[in-house]
């Protein structure tokens, strides 16, 4: 279909685009890798009057470090955080995730920003987010602000960003040491949506998890954290039944949907079996 008619910018720096979406207010869009946003306007469910392209604006690309922490830029493309050896040192969870995204096309032209901003709860890059207590950056015309990746979805296709606020960066503390990853996906195709996922972070010392993360993709509205399967896994035997039991658990608390693709149930079912997966593989 042909999208809506809109005007279009193309600003060369965070300052000019936090400008134009404050002019432009609830009727602006950004437009970053366009793997979102592109589909909706030739759907014709979104009808921007502005598409703010910040494409063109350097500083928001690169992965670097600062101490503790992984600075990812919100512009670097799913491809770069892939490959890159910073990432897949300190954010190797992320990375796994990321390459379950679409296929390779999607990944040369998608942004890590880009997709959390779209909010999808059936994304993968933003349930790794919220495993890794990420902080996300946002700039707006008062400054800049850091919001915790647990607070930042709010619900569907939506989140704490204002409509004059653009994200910058995804701040990521590094794991210490002894840190094991995993992420397990179901979908019905190749290039589709996660009917299900899960993103697991484990440590383990001696043969029994010290700590765990566990995130649910597509069990409700915004990513989730499986807290009684966390709370379960702390100081389980990885070699014992511990993990099965914990991960009969991992649906408490979620809201998942009923839809084309499976049953509210069956969504749950997936989540316990899955969440076994993704720790047995996380805990080595």
């Amino acid at each position: 279909m042909i999208p809506p008619s809109f005007e279009y910018t193309a600003p060369r720096s965070v300052e000019d685009a936090v400008r134009a979406l404050a002019e432009g207010g609830e009727e602006a869009k950004v437009l970053a890798g366009g793997q979102s946003l592109m589909p909706l306007l030739r759907m014709r469910l979104a009808f921007p009057e502005l598409v703010v392209d910040v494409g063109g604006i350097p500083e928001l690309r690169g992965v670097r470090e600062d101490g503790d922490t992984l600075v990812i830029g919100a512009l670097t493309t799913h491809h770069t955080v892939l490959r890159d050896p910073l990432v897949r040192r300190h954010a190797g969870l992320l990375a796994k995730a990321t390459a379950t995204v679409a296929d390779p096309a999607v990944r040369h032209r998608g942004t890590l920003g880009g997709a959390l901003a779209h909010a999808d709860p059936a994304g993968d890059v933003p349930t790794a987010i919220v495993a890794l207590d990420a902080e996300l950056v946002a700039q707006g015309p008062d400054g800049r602000r850091s919001i915790p990746a647990a607070e930042f979805f709010t619900d569907y296709l939506q989140s704490t960003l204002s409509p004059d606020e653009l994200l910058v960066e995804v701040r990521l503390p590094k794991p210490g040491d002894g840190w094991g990853f995993h992420y397990e996906k179901f979908r019905r195709a190749t290039q589709e949506w996660a009917v299900v996922g899960v993103a697991a972070a484990v440590r383990r010392t001696n043969g029994r998890i010290e700590e765990a993360r566990v995130a649910l993709t597509n069990m409700g509205p915004t990513p989730v954290r499986a807290r009684a399967t966390e709370a379960a896994l702390a100081g389980a035997d990885v070699a014992g039944d511990a993990i099965a039991r914990a991960a009969a658990s991992a649906a408490e608390g979620t809201a998942p949907g009923t839809d084309l693709a499976a049953s509210a149930e069956y969504r749950a079912h997936l989540a316990r079996v899955l969440t076994r997966r993704a720790v047995t593989a996380a805990a080595g």
